[in-house]
């Protein structure tokens, strides 16, 4: 009999090795022998708990989705914020969340660009990444309706949502990653903070 809480141990324990996996190897030459030689667990595990590669790599990017939500609530729902926490506040907040060290690690960023890639020809995959477009330029259209018309809310949402995945995908491929994920998170700041000068001239 498994002890209790072995299965969401070994979980993510694959999705841990399956990341190692695409980081060192690709995602086409990444195998379930791959990835369970890493684990340090037998190629039926991942059978039993995914049903197969598919799957687990689904699982992981579902995981990598997770994090950049859960990296968002931490920073929103901070306890030492005595005051509502404003909508310029907030916008930092999501550009912050896009890029946590988590989400600039060679395994997450290899894994991403892997994703992207195969999103394309994987249904599965593909509506994960609807779902990671739509959650982030929903995100910023809720804060940028707290600051401007309806009709600008939109466009400056699409905009920086635009300005979040080109620079991260410029630092990702960049042969300084580290420097070039720091730099476009300021960037992508200053962006919003020049979008909005004129709002702040009104009041």
């Amino acid at each position: 009999m498994p002890k209790v809480g072995m299965k969401p141990l070994r979980k993510k324990q694959l999705i841990n090795a399956t990341l190692e996996s695409v980081a060192l190897y690709g995602l086409q030459n990444t195998t379930i022998i791959t990835i369970s030689r890493i684990a340090g667990l037998s190629s039926g595990i991942i059978s039993h708990y995914f049903g197969g590669k598919q799957e687990l790599v689904e699982a992981t990017v579902k995981h990598l989705l997770e994090q950049l939500k859960l990296a968002l609530l931490e920073r929103v729902n901070q306890p030492h914020l005595t005051q509502p926490l404003g909508a310029v506040e907030r916008l930092a907040m999501i550009i912050e969340a896009n890029f946590t060290q988590l989400q600039r690690s060679a395994p997450a960023t290899k894994m991403w660009l892997s994703f992207w890639a195969q999103s394309m020809h994987q249904p599965g995959l593909a509506r994960l990444q609807h779902i990671n477009s739509k959650r982030l330029y929903s995100n910023l259209l809720f804060s940028f309706r707290q600051l401007l018309a309806d009709d600008l809310a939109v466009i400056a949402a699409k905009q920086t949502a635009a300005m979040i995945d080109g620079f991260w995908l410029r630092s990702a491929l960049s042969p300084r990653p580290e420097e070039e994920f720091k730099q476009a998170e300021q960037l992508c700041k200053k962006f919003i903070n020049d979008l909005l000068i004129p709002v702040s001239l009104i009041r």
